[in-house]
């Protein structure tokens, strides 16, 4: 029995490996590989066969058709042969698809070739009988392998030879028709094997229907597996036929839905279920994770159909416990609802540096996602932006309420709210934790403050409140108040910490925007006191200007200045400083004040500007970093001086935008200022323009601020500031205020800077001038005139001083000075005396001793005149002085 056994699995293993089937396809794949080769021996040996033959037909044909071409015979009649027939040969080569097509002489020498190099070489190759009129075609072994080449003659019409035509191919590349048939073999081999696996096919079909492909072995194994695996799964199995019995139902599927052990067999509606799952179990509809409550436990139930084409009918369903599953993904679900909250709280809180607006938005997004009312209070030293002292909740102020209603009894915000010590939010913002309130209803104490307010509370509907207190790098800045009212779910003690993460980053974005507070403040306080207070009294230009700070971007270094000059005339100045902050500011600073004593000196504005040059040089050596980096300050300046007596106006600008001149008609342009680099680079002078204006002209300066624009070009913007000031009549404060409201409508990114002067102009009857000739003597007459015009000015008490001070400088003038002498006298708020002459020689003040015969001549001037100084000009200097007059002409 044994050995029987053992052959009748060695049939069963055959049969299973090596079937009828098996061998019928591969006896068909073993026909069809052996026709395939013998069709492609015989491809490849008549290939061989005929590659020659048609070879030596296609050259001959090629070379034939080439030699009776009248366009060959024409060009080699001619001088030159090659110039003509290469360009013909090659066409026709790669037409033809052969190797090569040569043109020759009758004696050999070459016309054509593929390769330029082998014209004019001789032809390699018999060529005897086709210069006799024959033709020549042989077989030879190169580079290109077996090939063959033909020779043919090129005659007249008289049958004279006058050339020789050969045409060459590889007889590899002729074989090549014979490996385009292989496709047509592997198609039909492909054909044969089609048909082959289709019959095999048909035949496994009709054995595996009989036999289930499976032996009884196979099939005894493959019932223990599937028992065993039905019964060891942790989900319930259940099959029911078309009828609604209950084929089968693992251990699972017993266990969880409370069945006995003999239930196979029968109907499910006496299985005593539950009535949903007796529904669909009976029903048979498709059903994916329906979750149904069976006997305190809730199974997700998956349902389908058993109908196929080879299937018996009826349904499966299986059943999952999902009971803990399902309370746990409800508690993974709030947990991803609070980091959602919390993901949301970083993006929508803090968007701004303002610590009223960071507030507002906390109590915002709060509402209604966490509770109905939200409540901040900060501390005053908090909304000015110092650093908040350890103080209690006595007294803070409310700068935000947010709810779902209006008219919640709650303080609004702004007011000035006081906690007793015993309330909650004393308590949180003394000690720093959270306070819960989840019934406020029972009054449990922090109703003391205020017994009638919280009653009102409650009868309003708060029910429950939570204390945050807002802390940030340890100090305290102020408490926050969670209340709820149409949530019916009081705060619990699980909401705390979500309170706390959420306050957290809150008083991390306040605190920044009291920080940010502060250092603005500190850097507009800075600004403020180095920007002009009140502008000097002059009567050179009117003015008005304006200024507005950055926004969020803080405050930068623009500035401007009006700064009176000796001759009644006055400079008006701007300036910006690159960059934000304290930085910007001081460097602002130190550069008005630098402008301001340069102009003591009375400089034109080219050396100005490179005296400003060089000042901001050495900033930046002195600013070095620590790495030896130089820190470039970066700033720009436009300085221009206006002489109201000449009505000249001398401009030069180190980097900045150019002004714009407003004429009386309103004609504003640019008045065309070269441009200079900015302060700072060093070693590139700078250059002047004098522009003539007429009396009650604007000038017009600014910093970029005003007219930049992300949206446009700057010189856009400078059209649009031309176009906005292009307007006749209008005063300098209109003039501001028109260009501000064109150029800036709402809150600036950068500073803003404007500058507006209309000039006036001193006349004749205010200014008089003389020419002295180089004789002490003239003195005299010096000295009358001038005495005349003080009278004619209603000077008259003024006159003895003059007479003293004309007599000194003019006296010196004559003496040490050379070249003409000029007096020139001002009425403005002072009267103007200056003596220009043509040295260079600056006087000094000293004390005379009392043996010194000379040298109090200028120690007197500057006893008499409340101001004097030097000046240097073109053609040599002017000494002036200053009285100061009572009135204003």
């Amino acid at each position: 029995m044994a050995g029987m056994h053992h052959m009748l699995r060695r049939v069963r293993s055959w049969y299973g490996v090596r079937s009828v089937a098996g061998q019928m396809f591969l006896l068909q794949v073993a026909v069809v590989l052996v026709i395939v080769a013998t069709a492609v021996v015989a491809l490849l040996l008549q290939s061989r066969s005929d590659a020659e033959r048609d070879a030596r037909n296609h050259t001959e044909a090629v070379a034939a058709a080439v030699a009776s071409d009248p366009t060959v015979r024409q060009a080699l009649a001619g001088p030159r042969p090659s110039a003509v027939l290469q360009q013909v040969t090659e066409e026709a080569r790669r037409r033809s698809h052969v190797d090569f097509i040569v043109v020759m002489s009758p004696a050999g020498v070459r016309y054509t070739h593929p390769n330029p190099a082998q014209i004019g070489r001789h032809y390699i190759g018999s060529i005897a009988k086709a210069r006799d009129g024959g033709t020549v075609t042989e077989t030879t072994t190169g580079t290109l392998g077996s090939s063959v080449r033909t020779v043919v003659p090129v005659t007249t019409p008289e049958g004279k030879v006058v050339g020789l035509v050969s045409a060459g191919i590889a007889v590899r590349q002729v074989s090549m028709a014979a490996a385009r048939q292989v496709p047509l073999v592997l198609g039909g081999t492909g054909l044969a094997l089609t048909a082959a696996t289709g019959g095999t096919a048909l035949v496994g079909r009709r054995l595996r229907r009989q036999t289930r492909g499976l032996g009884p072995v196979q099939i005894t194994r493959l019932y223990e597996h599937h028992d065993a695996v039905l019964h060891s799964v942790r989900e319930g199995v259940l099959i029911v036929d078309p009828h609604g019995r209950l084929l089968l139902a693992n251990d699972e599927a017993r266990r969880l839905l409370g069945l006995a052990a003999d239930v196979e067999g029968r109907p499910v509606t006496e299985l005593r279920l539950d009535a949903r799952a007796e529904d669909l179990l009976v029903s048979g509809r498709t059903a994916t994770d329906e979750v149904i409550e069976v006997g305190g436990r809730l199974l997700a139930v998956s349902q389908r159909p058993m109908d196929g084409p080879a299937g018996p009918g009826g349904t499966v369903a299986t059943l999952r416990d999902t009971t803990e599953l399902v309370a746990l993904t409800g508690r993974i679900e709030v947990v991803q609802e609070r980091l959602r909250l919390l993901y949301d709280a970083g993006l929508r809180i803090g968007t701004t540096l303002d610590v009223t607006r960071t507030a507002e938005e906390l109590a915002e997004f709060a509402v209604p996602r966490f509770a109905d009312y939200v409540t901040v209070d900060l501390a005053d030293t908090v909304l000015s932006g110092e650093e908040p002292d350890e103080v209690t909740a006595v007294r803070l102020r409310r700068v935000a309420l947010h709810g779902g209603r209006e008219g919640v009894p709650l303080r609004p915000a702004g007011e000035v709210v006081h906690f007793d010590p015993a309330t909650p939010q004393a308590e949180g913002f003394g000690s720093g934790r959270m306070v819960l309130e989840p019934d406020m209803a029972a009054f449990s104490g922090w109703q003391g403050q205020a017994p009638d307010e919280a009653r009102h509370l409650v009868a309003y509907g708060i029910h429950s409140m939570i204390v945050a207190p807002l802390r940030a790098r340890g100090a305290n800045l102020g408490v926050v108040s969670f209340w709820r009212s149409r949530e019916p779910a009081p705060f619990t003690a699980e909401d705390l910490s979500l309170a706390e993460e959420l306050v957290a980053r809150a008083a991390t974005s306040v605190d920044n925007a009291r920080r940010f507070t502060r250092e603005r403040a500190m850097a507009v306080t800075l600004q403020r006191s180095l920007l002009p207070h009140a502008l000097p009294e002059q009567n050179a230009v009117d003015v008005a200007h304006r200024y507005v700070p950055a926004g969020l971007g803080g405050v930068g270094g623009d500035w401007f200045d009006v700064i009176p000059l000796p001759g009644a005339r006055v400079a008006i100045v701007v300036g910006d400083v690159v960059g934000h902050g304290l930085h910007a500011a001081a460097t602002m600073g130190q550069l008005r004040t630098a402008v301001h004593n340069f102009s003591t000196l009375d400089l034109p504005p080219d050396e100005l500007l490179w005296h400003l040059d060089e000042l901001v040089t050495r900033i930046d050596l002195d600013r070095d970093g620590d790495h030896g980096t130089r820190t470039l300050t970066g700033a720009t300046c436009l300085y221009a001086i206006y002489d109201p007596v000449s009505r000249v106006c001398t401009m030069a600008r180190a980097g900045h935008l150019e002004p714009v001149i407003v004429p009386p008609d309103g004609d504003a342009h640019l008045p065309g200022v070269p441009a200079g680099p900015p302060l700072g680079l060093g070693g590139m002078p700078y250059e002047t323009s004098e522009v003539l204006l007429a009396e009650g002209s604007g000038i017009v300066l600014y910093t970029d601020g005003l007219i930049e624009d992300r949206r446009e070009d700057i010189d856009e913007g400078i059209e649009r500031l031309r176009r906005a000031l292009a307007v006749a009549g209008r005063t300098p404060d209109q003039m501001c205020q028109a260009a501000m409201d064109a150029m800036v409508p709402g809150a600036s990114r950068d500073d803003v800077a404007l500058l507006v002067a209309r000039t006036r102009a001193l006349d004749d009857r205010h200014t008089a001038s003389w020419t002295v000739p180089s004789d002490p003597s003239a003195v005299a007459g010096v000295r009358a005139a001038a005495t005349e015009l003080m009278a004619a000015w209603g000077l008259e008490e003024e006159a003895f001083t003059l007479e003293l001070i004309l007599s000194e400088l003019v006296t010196n003038a004559i003496r040490y000075a050379a070249g003409p002498v000029g007096v020139r006298l001002i009425h403005d708020r002072s009267l103007i005396c200056e003596v220009s002459d043509g040295s260079t020689v600056s006087p000094h003040l000293r004390r005379a001793a009392g043996t010194d015969e000379g040298g109090r001549g200028l120690f007197l001037v500057a006893q008499f005149a409340d101001r004097w100084g030097t000046r240097y000009t073109a053609d040599g200097k002017v000494i002036w002085t200053e009285q100061w007059l009572g009135a204003t002409p």
